[in-house]
């Protein structure tokens, strides 16, 4: 029975040391681990032909803390952003405003709607801007 064998080259270790070449499967090892898999300062026998990758393991290791760091801030900003738009809303909801006082008593409004149309010397446009505005103060009253 043919056995499938992989080559794995020397190499520095991560400690700088010099690890000489090895097949595999290594002789005391598992025999379906035939690949050569790690990277370029840690290599090492494994059963999957695409588990080599050619750069160091530190490498793999700063993408990690470079990923962690990116997931870390994008989540602050996040959570700042819903703090803020939930400051907003309960602003928005307490403070609005409770009446609103513009110097004119709708008593006078109405008085004056009912003594112009009562002797008609208003034209209809006029009239309307009353009624509107008789209209706007009493939904401003109930409102607040």
């Amino acid at each position: 029975v043919a056995r499938m064998t992989s080559h794995c080259a020397s190499y520095y270790s991560t400690d700088k040391a010099f690890v000489n070449a090895f097949t595999c499967p290594k002789p005391d090892g598992d025999v379906t681990a035939a690949f050569c898999c790690g990277f370029n300062d840690i290599k090492y026998c494994c059963d999957d032909p695409n588990s080599f990758f050619p750069y160091e393991y530190g490498y793999m290791w700063w993408l990690s803390v470079g990923a962690l760091v990116g997931l870390s801030i994008a989540a602050v900003v996040l959570l700042a952003f819903i703090i803020t738009i939930c400051v907003l809303c309960y602003l928005f909801i307490t403070t609005k405003p409770r009446g609103l006082d513009n110097g004119l008593s709708l008593q006078v409004s109405e008085m004056i709607l009912r003594t112009s149309v009562a002797r008609n010397s208003l034209n209809p446009t006029e009239e309307m801007d009353i009624f509107l505005n008789v209209c706007f103060l009493r939904l401003i009253e109930i409102l607040s």
